[in-house]
């Protein structure tokens, strides 16, 4: 779509933030306005590289976190060695080293690069907006809801939102993050090591590759300390039930052709599902039983008109935001058309800015149960909503195929 990814990178300082930026939509006449993923979008290239590569890591019994051999080769395969990788080849973002297609995802763990000082400073990259063209909107888009205030959610975090969390990630403007949901696994009934979030904040899209040291962190600040608390804060606190690092991440293929920086290209199909491994090898426990809680993916609810409310949770860090208090919004959607070629996609009302995005949306599902239908993916440049894709087929076919890479370890 037209817009820019919502992912934010919130600063230590309350200043100015840049996280999100996209157009008014009205329901009968053009969408000309700027929207902005909550992510970002690079410009890179990326090579014509086709060995598949899953940098899982082992862990040994003084907790030290090695890369079995074969992975090594199969890295070597795309020109990577863990050891220099580890060591700061990864800030390397040339054209010819940056992967890209579906097959080439890689992720060797560098334990303790996700500090709390780095984990603090992730933030949104400052990008300018640009104008979308945004007219073929197959003349569905309903009118712009009104702004619904995001609420904080009280502490603990994962009393009330136990699946929420933060994805951290490399891309070559910094540190970036993301907000997430664990989700179950067909695969794994109760055993899921899945997390649900945006496409952008995975993978640049048209204009780049697949992003570096991607990580999960469920129920992030979960006692919901102040900034003036923060700056001493331990990993514990942050990161209560530990750094989880995705061993494989899965997109759409729409988005990685189509996804750009400015948001309303690819926007429809901008999720991506990841796979995820403790940072320390653990307890082996999975992800799911280590927060207790995963939730179910409906890739076949109702029309929006029949959807009664959608709760979107997310780590808003744009301002008046500061990317370290968990918020949720509740809305009824509408519908937002971006393209006439491209699905509708769901639109609330929401003041949160960038930062919540890949964060998930919830509505009650077939069975009177939670059940995620989409995750934030666009948002105005002066916060008032959020839009989201419909998950269908295609999503449900990243899903699988993520899902089913791992079954039966």
């Amino acid at each position: 779509m037209g817009s820019e990814p919502l992912s934010s990178r919130a600063r230590d300082e309350g200043g100015e933030r840049t996280g999100r930026r996209t157009s008014s939509v009205l329901a009968t006449m053009a969408l000309a306005s700027v929207l902005a993923l909550i992510a970002t979008g690079c410009s890179s290239g990326g090579p014509d590289a086709n060995a598949q590569a899953s940098a899982s890591a082992t862990s040994e019994g003084d907790g030290k976190i090695t890369i079995p051999d074969d992975i090594r080769d199969r890295l070597k395969e795309h020109g990577i060695d863990v050891d220099r990788w580890k060591d700061g080849a990864w800030k390397d973002w040339d054209r010819e080293d940056w992967l890209r297609e579906a097959q080439d995802y890689i992720n060797p763990v560098i334990e303790g690069l996700w500090d709390p000082e780095r984990m603090r400073e992730a933030e949104d990259p400052d990008r300018g907006v640009q104008e979308s063209g945004l007219s073929d909107d197959q003349g569905v888009t309903d009118p712009e809801p009104a702004p619904v205030d995001a609420k904080a959610v009280s502490p603990t975090y994962h009393d009330r939102v136990p699946a929420a969390g933060k994805v951290f990630f490399d891309s070559p403007e910094g540190t970036m993050v993301c907000s997430a949901t664990v989700v179950a696994d067909p695969a794994a009934p109760g055993r899921s090591n899945l997390v649900w979030t945006a496409g952008h904040c995975v993978h640049a899209g048209r204009s780049g590759g697949w992003y570096r040291n991607l990580a999960f962190v469920p129920s992030y600040n979960d006692q919901a300390l102040r900034a003036a608390q923060l700056a001493g804060a331990t990993e514990e606190e942050l990161a209560p039930y530990g750094v989880w690092w995705a061993d494989w991440a899965g997109t759409s293929d729409q988005w990685i052709a189509q996804g750009g920086p400015t948001g309303g290209d690819g926007a429809p199909y901008d999720f991506a599902v990841i796979h995820v491994t403790p940072e320390e090898g653990g307890t082996g426990k999975s992800l799911e039983e280590t927060v207790g809680s995963a939730l179910p993916v409906d890739f076949a609810a109702p029309a929006v008109r029949q959807v009664e409310s959608i709760t979107a949770s997310g780590y808003p860090a744009a301002a008046p935001f500061d990317g370290e208090t968990l918020y949720q919004c509740q809305d009824r959607p509408g519908r937002l058309s971006v393209s006439v070629s491209d699905p509708t996609m769901y639109r609330i009302g929401c003041t949160m800015t960038g930062g919540s995005s890949g964060g998930g949306w919830v509505a009650t599902g077939a069975d009177g149960q939670p059940a995620l239908v989409s995750n934030t993916s666009i948002g105005p440049v002066n916060a008032g909503w959020l839009a989201g894709p419909r998950l269908g087929d295609v999503a449900e076919g990243v899903y699988d195929a993520v899902s089913g890479k791992f079954a039966g370890q």
